[in-house]
């Protein structure tokens, strides 16, 4: 620095700087020029005297020569960010005629201070499924130390987790925080970052402070049903308000977007109910496989989330059969109808009945009732196969000895228990033309019948006699007609009634007839 004199004082001291003046220990001394009078004596340099000021004071010692050698004792630590520079004077020389010396310390900076964050604690909101890159804030951290001591960089604490760096990224410079991942409510609700700013300084310094995110939940949860037990399939006598499924219902949503509600769709007989987030599946009506043997149910879960979402768990159920149902015949009665003399084994008719009910609750099996007919057991006339229903014949009949016979047919399932029915099956024997005419008049005794008185004065159309004769057939094989042979004696004298059988004279006898006529008469029926 430049020395100002005045008279003969002239002062030599140059200006100083003190590096690490700022990290100096209070006493640490700094020994300055000496100021050069030519003078001797009492007339050299007597004395120094220093500025006023809160840091710094003089302090002179004098060697054996008589030089006095001044220096500057620091007695109040040093601070570059409360005041950079000091301007000092030294005046030297006694009495008026002196010089000043300006001394400027300037305080250079030491990494002393760590940065500072305007907030010990920041706290921010953001929506899930926020997107990547969006900006959540800034973080502002100051250092009032110089040059690259006060240079801040921003960082995450060193326990930080991968996950949240995968989530967050921060700006090591601006410090700005920005989302990098994919947030997720349902994950984690919260994150509490630890930032740190650090500055250039040797050893660096650093500074911190706890940035808190709170994840806001968004209805980007469908509900989920959950299937706990199942009766399935259900059988059909169940009664009404019987529990046959039940269910958990979950939202990984919070508040209003996690409360689920479960609905069922119409037209089916069953019904939820509901226990908080439990709910049964109950019949609500009375169920008939025979009508419906399966049902599909759709269960509908719906958030209150707006826009509310919903989930569908198609449910398949199937109605199992019990044995509700009795077999019914087809008919209410069957009409069989069989020419006599029939062999054995001969098909009479086919009794069917059918069951609605299924499996072995259908599976029908027919028998014949017992009973007895003409003193036989009925079973030794017929017989049926179980499994189809045929009724065949056992015997041979006669209808001249059984027209009809009635025969119980019954059928039964095979459900437990079993339920039955029964029918009737009328057999009607068919005639068949196997008897010849019986001529029960005019009998006869020898091979040579009684012969029968005519007067000769009988006139034409008299009654000689009436042959009559029966048949053991029935219908037109019973049907009888009678004639008169060419064999007779005089077939022109006498005449036969086609239907009665009567015999009468044709004309007056004569007295050239034969006394003695011999009739042939042929009774047959119409048969084939």
């Amino acid at each position: 620095m430049p020395l100002k004199s005045v008279g003969i004082v002239q002062l030599n001291l140059r200006a100083f700087n003190y590096r690490n003046a700022s990290i100096l220990r209070v006493a640490t001394r700094f020994p300055l020029e000496s100021a050069q009078d030519p003078d001797v004596g009492t007339n050299a340099v007597g004395s120094y005297r220093l500025s006023p000021n809160s840091h710094f004071s003089l302090d002179v010692k004098q060697q054996q020569d008589g030089k006095l050698f001044p220096e500057l004792v620091l007695e109040r630590a040093l601070d570059r960010e409360e005041q950079p520079e000091l301007q000092l004077a030294v005046d030297g020389g006694s009495p008026a005629r002196s010089g000043t010396a300006q001394i400027t310390v300037l305080v250079l900076d030491v990494n002393d201070n760590a940065p500072t964050f305007d907030r010990t604690t920041y706290k921010v909101q953001v929506p899930e499924n926020t997107p990547v890159g969006t900006l959540l804030l800034q973080l502002n951290a100051s250092d009032p130390d110089e040059g690259p001591n006060g240079e801040t960089q921003y960082s995450f604490g060193v326990h930080t987790s991968d996950s949240v760096r995968r989530l967050f990224a921060l700006d090591p410079r601006s410090g700005e925080v920005r989302v990098s991942g994919a947030l997720d409510f349902e994950e984690s609700p919260f994150y509490e970052i630890y930032m740190r700013a650090h500055d250039g300084g040797i050893p660096e310094m650093e500074g911190h402070c706890v940035l808190q995110v709170e994840v806001e939940d968004a209805n980007d949860n469908p509900p989920e049903v959950l299937l706990t037990s199942l009766l399935n399939p259900v059988p059909e006598d169940t009664p009404p308000e019987t529990v046959v499924g039940l269910f958990n219902v979950r939202d990984r949503d919070s508040g209003a977007n996690g409360d689920v509600s479960l609905e069922i769709s119409p037209g089916v007989p069953f019904a939820i109910r509901s226990l908080q987030n439990h709910f049964s599946l109950v019949t609500r009506d009375s169920l008939d496989r025979e009508s419906t043997s399966q049902y599909v149910v759709e269960l509908i879960a719906q958030d209150g989330g707006s826009p509310a979402l919903t989930t569908t768990l198609t449910l398949l159920l199937n109605i199992s059969d019990v044995n509700d149902n009795p077999p019914r015949f087809l008919q209410p009665s069957y009409d069989a109808f069989l020419p006599e003399n029939n062999p054995p084994g001969s098909l009479l008719c086919t009794v069917s009945a059918s069951d609605p009910d299924d499996g072995d609750n259908s599976h029908l099996v027919y028998s014949i009732e017992s009973g007895q007919v003409q003193g036989a057991p009925i079973s030794s006339f017929v017989h049926i196969n179980p499994d189809n229903g045929n009724l065949y014949a056992q015997r041979t009949f006669d209808f001249e000895l059984l027209q009809v016979l009635p025969v119980s047919v019954a059928v039964r399932d095979s459900g437990s228990p079993p339920l039955h029915a029964n029918v009737t099956v009328y057999i009607f024997v068919l005639d068949q033309n196997d008897h010849p005419p019986t001529i029960l008049h005019p009998t006869s005794d020898s091979d040579i019948p009684a012969p029968q008185r005519v007067p000769l004065s009988a006139p034409p159309g008299y009654l000689v006699t009436k042959v009559t004769a029966v048949d053991a057939d029935a219908g037109h094989n019973a049907w009888l007609s009678y004639r008169l042979l060419p064999q007779s004696t005089d077939p022109s004298l006498f005449h036969v009634s086609l239907y009665t059988g009567e015999v009468r004279t044709a004309r007056a006898l004569q007295d050239t007839d034969v006394v003695a006529q011999q009739l042939i008469v042929q009774v047959t029926d119409n048969g084939d």
